[in-house]
């Protein structure tokens, strides 16, 4: 799937007029679609807070159980870190099985492996059933930066193939790594072939248009300042201070992620908020593109401080590197990136970057994804630590299952330890740019 060379021109000005972040995925976005701002009172089963991957899931899976399903977002539906990431959508949590099972045991390990394997399907049935023309491709290559990072490779492939009967991973040495991603610098690496990669804010629109077409009811630029109540629930908004409408819902399902902010102090401890920064090259000859990564995966790499790629519909390298804790971007956002392009492929020294983007996502402390309940009918997921795509859909569908009165599979989420950042929201950030630092200085060593 592939419409990214009809009428762009055309797409550009739409998505630079709706609102969005400059970036190569607004300026080749299809069917972004402007939503109305509340107004008044709006009556609904479901208030859903977001409009990026986790809220989008969960109310088009609500809507598809029969509840009315109203979504408020603060600016547009995939504005954040949804129409913004690199586009990878992997297998397995954000920590590998063995860690997993050290965490919370072999048994919950094993059904949260079978959740993202499920997590990965759900994406590709929402794009087919959907019929969501998002780039969709097959292929996750992990490249080990450091010799020892390749042991553990080889170690978490044969765990996945004698314990959890995971047939669709292999380990490859360094030298075919070389071949793969047109870079001698890594020491091994593991291919899965079942993970995929994707144009992630097409994605989101087409999430958007599911929802539509399902009934939901979508608000824009309607930012929920506070909501009260117990049993029967008032969500107010505004838009640049001034009150322009709320709704009444017997059920709240929030989906903030990094964009949570000060709504809601008891989830904010929980997370902190990093910027992360991206970059596309100009068009790659086909030759060119075949050498930074023959068959077209994605493609990502073990330091603490990832780099991560892929390559777009129109064979232009999208390169994510660097990170940074503060609420300010770099004022040069592809230079910024560029430098660790570069030390992967210094043969792009001459290839111009057309775009450099930035975007929030949240992290934990543990860098497991933190889902819970406020209230009985109050309900939400976060966290995701980088590895949202396939998570954050899956979340949503957990989110919709456990409304409509199944919490067994939420609850398993739920169950995983997760613990402040000490000194909470005011403290948090000091001692995070502290310890990213000396992770920082681990991967230059």
């Amino acid at each position: 799937m592939n419409a990214f060379n009809k009428g762009n021109a055309m797409i550009q000005q739409d998505a630079k007029t709706l609102g969005y972040e400059p970036s190569y995925y607004s300026a080749t976005a299809i069917g972004a679609q402007e939503h109305p701002r509340i107004e008044g009172e709006v009556e609904a089963d479901v208030c859903v807070i977001g409009g990026g991957y986790t809220g989008l899931s969960a109310a088009l899976h609500l809507a598809k159980k029969g509840y009315k399903v109203a979504l408020l977002e603060a600016e547009r539906v995939g504005w954040g870190a949804s129409g913004r990431n690199g586009g990878h959508c992997g297998v397995g949590q954000r920590k590998d099985q063995e860690e997993l099972e050290a965490l919370v045991g072999k048994e919950r390990a094993a059904e949260m492996w079978q959740y993202s394997l499920e997590a990965v399907d759900t994406v590709a049935k929402l794009v087919e059933e959907h019929n969501i023309d998002c780039d969709l491709k097959k292929g996750i290559l992990h490249v080990a930066s450091k010799a020892k990072h390749a042991g553990w490779m080889q170690d978490d492939v044969a765990l996945l193939r004698d314990e959890y009967d995971y047939q669709d991973c292999r380990y490859v040495d360094k030298h075919e790594v070389a071949q793969l991603v047109g870079s001698k610098g890594f020491h091994g690496g593991q291919l899965d072939q079942r993970s995929m990669h994707l144009h992630p804010l097409n994605f989101a629109l087409g999430l958007a248009r599911a929802c539509r077409e399902a009934g939901v009811q979508i608000f824009e630029k309607s930012r929920v300042s506070h909501y009260e109540g117990q049993g029967n629930l008032t969500i107010h908004c505004e838009d640049n201070g001034q009150k322009i409408g709320h709704v009444k819902a017997k059920y709240l399902v929030m989906g903030c992620n990094g964009y949570l902010g000060s709504l809601e102090s008891k989830m904010a401890g929980k997370i902190m908020p990093i910027n992360n920064f991206v970059l596309a090259t100009e068009p790659l000859s086909e030759e060119l593109a075949r050498e930074l990564i023959r068959d077209d995966t994605a493609v990502a790499d073990t330091l603490f401080v990832i780099n991560y790629w892929k390559l777009s519909g129109d064979n232009r390298l999208i390169f994510g590197g660097g990170e940074n804790y503060s609420s300010k971007f770099p004022a040069d956002i592809k230079h910024f990136v560029r430098k660790y392009m570069l030390r992967i492929y210094p043969q792009l020294e001459n290839t111009k970057i057309d775009y450099g983007w930035g975007g929030t996502l949240a992290i934990t402390l543990n860098r497991m994804p933190h889902f819970g309940r406020l209230q009985p009918n109050i309900l939400f997921a976060q966290g995701y630590s980088g590895h949202g795509v396939p998570t954050a859909v899956m979340g949503g569908k957990l989110l919709a299952e456990a409304v409509s009165g199944t919490a067994e599979r939420f609850d398993v989420m739920a169950d995983v330890p997760t613990h402040s950042f000490p000194g909470g929201t005011l403290l948090r950030w000091p001692g995070l740019v502290a310890g990213m630092l000396f992770y920082s200085l681990m991967d230059k060593l």
